[in-house]
């Protein structure tokens, strides 16, 4: 190995850093928006929907978040959190139904509301989980959840809904969302999964494979530019 060679590792391995660096901030950029997620995405499944708030309003405390219920969701079940108070807000249905148990019901849970303790800081996050169970008629659509996160200074609201031919990336402040699948599509999407999850594990191999590489050919550049300098 040359000198000028021994002298261009360290800026190579610089460089190499900076790439992985920009590699992970990407996704982190992608993950901006108040997202909603689901244990079970079934058409009458009961599940427990998790809202995650990864940061403030334009760089200001979250004080509250208030989450509307899509239309056939009647009844929701709020996850504790021990830093805020937590209230639901509901509604009268325009036309009275029948529950399981053959009771009417008159009225709807409409919105759940988290006011914060103390107010979340903006560089750290924070979820919120709503059990509720699925519509069995929404297989094939998509749950909307509108969002409000007020703030210590302004608030967002995360209502926007795509149009036809958009998608959530088109948006500024898309509403979360969930995408209802009917019970044979849930089954299909189990198959799929379990090959994903040992590539997954193929894929972690590989990448904590390629770390070790890499440090021992940094460890390697160090040596022979130390050795090329004592030979001066």
């Amino acid at each position: 190995m040359t000198a000028n060679t021994a002298r261009r590792l360290p800026f190579r391995a610089a460089l190499g850093l900076a790439a992985a660096g920009l590699a992970f901030a990407v996704p982190a950029a992608a993950q901006a928006h108040v997202t909603a997620s689901a244990a079970d995405t079934t058409a009458g499944a009961y599940t427990v929907v998790t809202f995650s708030v990864p940061h403030g309003c334009d760089g200001s405390a979250t004080t509250k978040v208030a989450i509307d219920l899509p239309e056939g969701v009647d009844e929701v079940t709020p996850t504790r959190n021990p830093y805020y108070d937590v209230t639901t807000k509901r509604e009268k249905l325009a036309d009275p139904e029948t529950d399981a148990d053959g009771n009417e019901v008159t009225e709807r849970d409409a919105q759940v509301v988290y006011t914060a303790k103390t107010p979340l800081p903006d560089g750290e996050r924070d979820s919120f989980e709503l059990s509720l169970q699925i519509p069995e008629d929404a297989a094939g659509t998509t749950l909307t959840f509108p969002t409000t996160q007020t703030c210590e200074k302004g608030e967002t609201a995360w209502t926007q809904v795509p149009k036809k031919g958009q998608s959530e990336d088109d948006l500024e402040s898309p509403a979360p969302s969930v995408s209802v699948a009917a019970s044979d599509e849930s089954s299909t999407a189990t198959a799929v999964a379990q090959p994903q999850a040992a590539l997954d594990g193929t894929t972690t191999a590989l990448v904590v494979t390629s770390l070790v590489i890499g440090a021992l050919g940094l460890l390697c550049g160090a040596a022979a530019l130390i050795t090329v300098r004592r030979r001066r």
